[in-house]
């Protein structure tokens, strides 16, 4: 029981004891003491209590000790809390962000150890933390629990955990503005010491953020000490590298190049034209279905895009499939996105659904030995189309690194073009923030092409 109801009393010598030095004190009824060697210590811990007394700290009455002190006599680990707070937010929590709020406690909790000495390797220790502590697997009776605690993992996991288990802090004491910063600071930067993309950071701050507020909830915390600490993470440019997006030829000759890779590259050629000449992402693209395609057999046609199948891995799933079926990014679960797509396109998708069709449950793309079409295959056939479609100078640059190279091009190409940037970020399914976050260069770049609209609007008015 808390009270305020306290008497810290004077110390007193008793001689011929190993420890001489008695501190006295009471909490409601029970009167409570402690011995030391030294009256220095006496004296300390005196002050101690003396000054938790003074800011109106309760104590309590079992224990003597104030309420803070009990608090973090009691406080689990960060490495027990984490655990718990994986568990309390899977049930709910969608497999791509279950996915990453493990890569965030996984990059968290190292920092939160009370020493370096005999660490695993920070490569073995992220996979043991990400793979197994933060994974949730159900039980028969439909609970969940760690990953680690019901299957057995590879020794050298089993080394980790042991040692993160033992070397982690208290949260109360993570929960301190040193702590604390020392663990915002790994968590902008990646494994190899680069500065990690500001959506990453962010990302992870919130879980962070999240979990200390799951502290609070327990009673572990009085509240979220994230807000007071003072961090700004490094500047970092999430600005394109536009030099390193294909242009409309380019773009076009890497389709070609996939097209001739026999028959998958056959039936994935359309797949990458949707990349580039609908701006669509990857996991939109796997989700599309016959029923979403509007393609008349001449002009322009239309897209109907509600939904979208993520690649995830089958640990993070309910089912064990190694995707996730979901809406549209950022959009309520039932919205759809219309796209308009160019007769190229529109010719593209006619001519696979001719030759393809389309799937059992409808999907237009399918992976060789069916189901969802895999980012291991669709890359396979982009690292060969590469050196095919271009320059062996432009090869051997960033210039088309990735297949989603093609929804950059494909909303540079808009912009380009003068479409209306609010009309570009509803067709790329982006917010307007982050269009202009990450097409920023662009978006500059038609500022003249604007002043000549303005300085035109006005040289009429003049005339009139």
């Amino acid at each position: 029981m808390l009270t305020y109801d306290v008497d810290i009393w004077s110390i007193r010598a008793r001689k011929g004891r190993p420890k001489p030095f008695e501190l006295r004190w009471r909490v409601g009824a029970r009167p409570h003491s402690k011995s030391f060697k030294l009256k220095a210590q006496a004296d300390g811990r005196r002050s101690q209590l003396m000054t938790a007394l003074r800011e109106r700290e309760q104590f309590d009455e079992e224990s003597g000790l104030p309420a803070s002190e009990l608090v973090a006599l009691n406080s689990p680990t960060w490495f027990e809390h984490a655990k718990a707070y994986v568990l309390m937010k899977w049930p709910k929590a969608a497999a791509k962000h279950r996915a990453s709020i493990a890569e965030a406690l996984a990059t968290l909790t190292p920092a939160f150890v009370s020493t370096s000495r005999g660490a695993p390797d920070v490569k073995v220790m992220r996979h043991a933390l990400y793979a197994y502590a933060f994974r949730a697997v159900r039980r028969e009776d439909g609970t969940f629990v760690s990953r680690d605690e019901v299957e057995n993992p590879p020794a050298n996991v089993v080394a980790a955990l042991e040692w993160i288990s033992k070397h982690s802090l208290k949260v109360t004491e993570a929960a301190k503005p040193d702590r604390l910063r020392v663990a915002l600071d790994v968590m902008a930067v990646k494994l190899d010491g680069k500065p990690a993309a500001d959506n990453t950071v962010h990302r992870k701050r919130m879980v962070l953020s999240n979990a200390m507020r799951y502290a609070v909830e327990r009673d572990v915390l009085t509240s979220n000490p994230l807000g007071r600490v003072d961090w700004t993470a490094p500047d970092k440019d999430d600005e394109i590298e536009f030099r390193y997006v294909p242009n409309p030829k380019q773009a076009a000759a890497l389709i070609t190049a996939v097209r001739e890779q026999g028959a998958r590259g056959e039936h994935l050629a359309a797949f990458f034209g949707c990349l580039y000449y609908a701006a669509m992402r990857p996991s939109e693209v796997a989700d599309l279905r016959a029923a979403d395609c509007r393609l008349p057999e001449t002009g322009w046609g239309e897209l109907t895009l509600g939904g979208s199948r993520p690649e995830v891995g089958s640990g993070w799933t309910d089912d064990g499939a190694s995707f996730e079926q979901r809406g549209l990014k950022r959009r309520a679960r039932r919205s759809t996105r219309p796209v308009p797509i160019p007769p190229v396109l529109v010719v593209l998708l006619r001519e696979h659904i001719e030759q393809y069709g389309a799937g059992p449950d409808g999907h237009i793309f399918r992976a060789a030995r069916g189901g969802r079409v895999r980012s291991t295959e669709y890359c396979d056939l982009w690292e060969t189309a590469r050196p095919k479609a271009l320059t062996p100078t432009e090869a051997a640059t960033p210039l088309a690194a990735v297949p989603y190279s093609l929804r950059h091009a494909g909303v540079s190409l808009w912009i380009n073009a003068g479409v209306d940037p609010v009309e570009v970020a509803r067709r790329a399914g982006h917010s307007i923030a982050v269009l202009f976050r990450f097409y920023a260069k662009i978006l500059r770049g038609q500022q003249d092409r604007a002043n000549q609209l303005i300085d035109k609007g006005l040289s009429s008015d003049d005339e009139g």
